[in-house]
This record gives C-alpha cells, structure tokens and sequence, in this order.
C-alpha cells in the first residue's frame, strides 16, 4: 500500500545522492517539455471566478501544497512550478488558457483542471499533441474514453455510478416513489440523468416523473424547483454544481415542499453548499461520497485528518480546514506528487503517461476506511467505491457499506 508520506521520508542527503545518480539520466530528461535538471513544469486550469468560484479552493489546496513539497526538496530533486490559471468555468476562456499553458508555458501536462464540459473543450487538443491530461476535478465517465483520448484520465467517481446508487437506494426504500431530476445542462448534468433512468430501469421508468434542466448561467433555479413540485414528486435528485445545488436546496424548504433530496457528490461541501443553503435547510439531504467530512466528529482523531488540519491550518486559513473541497484539492495534489516519484529520472511525457496508470492501492488523506484508489492500462476510473450519507445539520453521517456499481 502507497503511503501519502512517502516523499518526506528521504532526507536531504539521499535526494543529493540520488541527484548525483541520475546525472546521466538527467541530461536527457532536460530534453523532455517542461523539464528541467532543477524543474517540473505543471499546468491547469481552475475556477477561480464566475459561477463555479467556490471550487477554487482546489487549485489553492494543490498550490499549497506544492509549495510544501518544494520547501522539502521537491520531487527527487526537482521543484514544481505549478501555474494554476482562472478559465471563470468557460469552455472558451478553457481553451484559451491550456494552449497558452502547452504553447508558450511548456508545461509538461495538465493536472487537475476544473468542470466537465470545459475539459471536453480541451481533451481532443492535449491528445493530439500527446499532452498528459491527468486527475481531473470531473467525474470519469464525462471525461474517459481511453480507446479514442488515451492521454485523458479524470478522477472522481463515475456520475453513473452515483445515479445508480441513488436509484437503487430508492427503489429499495421507497418503491413507490415519484422522482423529479434537476440537473446542468451539459455533460455533467446529463449523465445524472442517463444514470437515474438506467438505475431505475426500464420497468421502473415511469417513476421518474419530471426532469427539468438549468443553464450554468442562470441567477437562479427557483422556477425549475417550481416546476419539479408541480410534477408531483416526492424526491428529488440534484445534478447540479454548488451555486444552483444551494439554491435548490434552499427552495425546497423554503416551499415546505417535503421531498428526499439526493445530492451530486460534486456539490456536497458544507461550507461551499449547504452552508450557503442553509445548515437547517440542509437536514437530511443525501449524497454519496468517496471520502471523509472533516466536519463530522467522528474523524476528529483520525490521522489523514489529522494530517489535512495540520497542512490547512498552516497553509490555508483555518476555515480551509472544514472545507471537503480543500480536502480533495489537498489528495489530488498527494496523488500527482505520488506519480512524479515513481516516474524517477524518466519524465518524459509518456513515462508520466505510464505511471499515472500504475498507481496501486493508494490511501489519501481524506480516503473512506477501506477505500484505495488504483489505475492501470485498462482502469482510466481511479475512484470506484463510495458511500451512502445523510447531513444532519452540522455535517454528513455515514450509512451502509461502501458501495460499487455492481
């Protein structure tokens, strides 16, 4: 099993060693983009502005914490130059900023850029041009397609696993239930409603009885809410990014309307959503999950935990800390750190390529007890397994068994 801390168990002496070693190898590692004998280049884009703000966090997480490896020697004793740049969540301002990373930065890849249909924007570029496009901050099934992008692997799990859950979930607690779907009207917010259709199944299809989309654009989802309870649904799945899941969450109760809410993991954070919704609004609402809340007390000891409070306090502000968003950003950044150790001396881009799909059994942070996140040449879906919880208006309570789409 990977341990998260294993960049910081050589000292200083041995990444002088090592660096001596490799000195061969080195010279032509220079030669590969966004390489040098003292440097590893990384791009990325990140919504720093415009509707999907509240995640920009991640970039800042991965900042931080690149910074903190570069204190300690860096990545066998190469430093990151981590250039995050705002795309404000548009597919155009996307594109504009990764050729400006690839063609005038050099980077040696993109790690860990933000949104579904902003990295579709991008993904046909970087495959092109044989650009690693790697950890992405979207679900798996939006962005994977190995047979035609084989140099694009996103991170989160799947969004038609989670639907599937969902459904399944309801359909054993609730059989007779009427379900409406909010969902963004893009890629993302689709496959929440390719998933639900598939969970429930053919011979259950008409338990679905309304969908109703938004554009990412939209000030607000109030008439879609409306129109969902006019549908006559009992519950309701929210496909949505924080800023509309929020909203949604907050008109539900403020129409007394009482449906079971399902929440897109995505959307989950306490102090990014349900903060913004309403900590009282919030009670009850159901997500899936792949890691832990820092908010909930039953963590309060545990050492990944531990380990997140002790980087955000120092590193971030301390309201960082009980933020789940900052908490991926911080695992994410572990995780791409993990790939450039194994990758050695040999950091060409190929050999990036080959390590980001051989990581075995590794245990983030933040990772649910149990849980491991592996790769290979023919598993582009890092995270599989999640977990059922319930916000119960301070932070989410874990219910069941971790969970597969099996």
């Amino acid at each position: 099993m990977i341990s998260r801390r294993s960049m910081f168990q050589s000292s200083l002496a041995s990444v002088v060693c090592l660096a001596s070693s490799f000195r061969a190898g080195r010279a032509a590692a220079t030669n590969a983009p966004g390489i040098t004998d003292n440097e590893i280049k990384i791009g990325q884009t990140m919504a720093y502005s415009g509707p999907a703000s509240a995640y920009g966090l991640i970039g800042r997480s991965e900042a931080a914490y690149f910074q903190m490896v570069n204190e300690n020697g860096g990545v066998n004793g190469r430093k990151i130059n981590f250039i995050s740049l705002d795309d404000g969540y548009s597919a155009p301002k996307t594109v504009e900023q990764t050729r400006r990373l690839v063609e005038q930065d050099g980077v040696a890849f993109i790690f860990g850029s933000f949104g579904g249909f902003t990295n579709l924007a991008i993904r046909q570029y970087l495959n092109d041009n044989k650009v690693p496009h790697l950890f992405l901050a979207t679900a798996a099934d939006l962005i994977n397609d190995p047979a035609h992008y084989p140099w694009t692997i996103g991170l989160n799990a799947a969004i038609a696993t989670e639907a599937h859950i969902y459904a399944k979930y309801i359909l054993a607690t609730k059989p007779s239930a009427k379900i409406g779907v909010l969902y963004q009207n893009d890629a993302l917010g689709k496959a929440f409603v390719t998933g639900a259709r598939e969970g429930v199944g053919v011979i259950n299809a008409a338990m679905i009885v309304k969908e109703v989309s938004y554009e990412v654009s939209d000030p607000t989802i109030d008439s879609q809410i409306i129109s969902l309870q006019a549908s006559g649904a009992d519950t309701l799945i929210i496909g949505a990014t924080a800023r509309a899941a929020a909203q949604a969450i907050r008109k539900t109760s403020d129409l007394g309307w009482s449906v079971e809410r399902f929440l897109f993991n995505g959307a989950s954070s306490v102090v990014g959503t349900l903060r913004p919704a309403g900590l009282e609004k919030s009670k009850g609402v159901v997500t899936a999950t792949f890691g832990k809340d820092p908010n909930d007390p039953r963590w309060k000891d545990d050492p990944g935990i531990k380990e997140w409070q002790d980087f955000a306090v120092k590193r971030l502000a301390a309201k960082d800390f009980k933020d789940v968003i900052g908490l991926y950003g911080y695992s994410a950044a572990v995780l791409i750190a993990q790939v450039l150790e194994q990758c050695g001396d040999d950091l060409s881009r190929d050999n990036i390529m080959r390590q980001a799909l051989n990581i075995k059994d590794f245990v983030s942070a933040g990772a649910l007890p149990g849980a491991t996140l592996n790769t290979s040449p023919t598993n582009y879906f890092p995270i599989r397994q999640l977990q059922l919880s319930r916000f119960n208006g301070d932070s989410w309570e874990l219910f069941g068994g971790l969970l597969n789409d099996e």
